[in-house]
């Protein structure tokens, strides 16, 4: 009895197999397992305020947020699933010591079962570092040249200083932040709104994504002005020390300069002049040396155009002693002219030559040649200067007139006596 027992049990246990293996290949036949793989899958990271919290900053590395996931599940759900279904998380509070995140992959569909769901890359990794914080200023450059007889005279930015964040390794390399506006073939002032750029010390460019500004754009004008080229006018005052006198030579350098502005501010403007108050060579008994500052010369509305012009004018005025001379002039060298129709005139005395005291500078005395200088009697001269009206028969004494160059003084001048007749019909 007890054997038919058992061996009724087994048939039933061995049938119930049967029934779940012939269940199961009934089940894989209408609706086998099946997996399909969903490509770049966007990591989302989680809780990442935590390492703001900590005044950190971080990259991610060698787009390791961006995975391949496999779901393994009847095909009737695969069937059913999108990319849209699949969803990847990083959870940062889970940030290892080599800083990476463990990716955990599900699906948000909850109609559907699977089996499985992996991932071709199992963390996302990190590049973890202190954030950075620090001001710097903004540098306008202008790139292309201006038209023909204008130049760049300034710029105008709306923010001179902005302020930067991130990464620490980033942000210590930036030295200041640049402009650049075009200003070709200007003839005006040239604005705009321009992207701000960053560069290090040795100006390269520091290109980073992780970089917060607190402004992208910046408005900027730059000053466009004409220029002209005019020269310096300089003037002495005041009279050297006795015994001395001004050789004439005022020299400086530089004798013009470049000047911008407005085309109707320089349109009046034809040269620079330095008042007698600036070049005072009062009781001077030797050369005058001084640097003027012309700047203040200068119309309100008018700037020196070259920018490597510090706008002072170094000035020499020559100064050297007075010398004295006297002359010996050869009789025959005098001439009588102007003397009215009429008349008739001779030499009352018979002289051989005159003396003749003269002074100046060295160099002046020492170029002239008594024996060939020429003295001129100018009658009609002399009768206006004595207010004669007509001339009369008689004797005269008349100053003879030399033409003496550069600042030569007569000290003791030439007088001829003459005999003036009325002319016989």
């Amino acid at each position: 009895m007890g054997k038919r027992l058992l061996n009724n049990l087994v048939l039933k246990l061995i049938s119930v197999m049967l029934a779940v293996i012939i269940w199961f290949l009934v089940v894989m036949i209408n609706n086998p397992k099946d997996s399909t793989s969903f490509s770049n899958i966007q990591v989302n990271l989680i809780n990442t305020e935590l390492l703001e919290e900590g005044n950190k900053v971080y990259e991610i590395l060698d787009d390791t947020d961006r995975i391949r996931v496999t779901v393994e599940a009847p095909r009737d759900v695969i069937n059913q699933l999108r990319s849209s279904d699949v969803v990847a998380e990083a959870d940062v509070s889970r940030l290892t010591e080599v800083n990476t995140v463990p990716i955990t992959c599900r699906v948000v569909n909850e109609n559907v079962e699977i089996i499985s769901i992996t991932s071709n890359i199992e963390a996302v990794r990190l590049h973890v570092e202190e954030k950075a914080r620090k001001w710097v200023n903004v540098n306008c450059n202008e790139v292309g040249t201006v038209a023909e007889g204008y130049i760049v005279a300034g710029n105008a930015i709306e923010q001179t200083r902005i302020e930067v964040s991130g990464p620490s390794s980033v942000i210590d390399r930036i030295s200041y932040a640049g402009l650049e506006m075009d200003v070709t073939g200007a003839t005006e002032n040239v604005s705009g709104n321009v992207e701000l750029k960053f560069y290090d010390a040795e100006d390269n460019p520091v290109e980073d994504s992780s970089i917060v500004k607190n402004a992208d754009l910046l408005h900027v004008e730059v000053k466009v002005l004409a220029t002209k080229e005019v020269p310096i006018d300089i003037h002495v005052g005041g009279s050297p020390a006795e015994g001395y006198l001004l050789t004439g030579d005022v020299t400086y350098e530089p004798p013009t300069v470049m000047i911008a502005g407005t085309t109707s501010a320089l349109a009046d403007i034809s040269r620079i002049s330095i008042p007698e108050k600036e070049l005072d060579i009062t009781d001077a008994d030797s050369d005058v040396e001084k640097d003027i500052n012309i700047r203040k010369y200068l119309d309100s509305n008018v700037i020196l155009a070259d920018s490597s012009f510090n706008g002072r004018v170094s000035v020499t005025v020559g100064i050297g002693p007075r010398v004295t001379r006297t002359l010996t002039i050869p009789a025959g060298n005098i001439t009588v002219e102007n003397l009215p129709e009429g008349y008739t005139q001779s030499f009352s005395e018979e002289r051989d030559n005159y003396r003749l005291r003269i002074s100046g500078l060295e160099e002046d005395l020492a170029a002239l040649d008594q024996n060939t200088m020429e003295g001129m009697v100018d009658i009609r001269a002399w009768m206006e200067q004595n207010h004669f009206s007509e001339l009369e028969a008689g004797t005269y004494d008349i100053p003879v007139h030399f033409g003496l160059p550069g600042k030569i003084t007569v000290e003791s001048g030439v007088t001829v006596r003459l005999q003036i007749s009325k002319a016989e019909n």
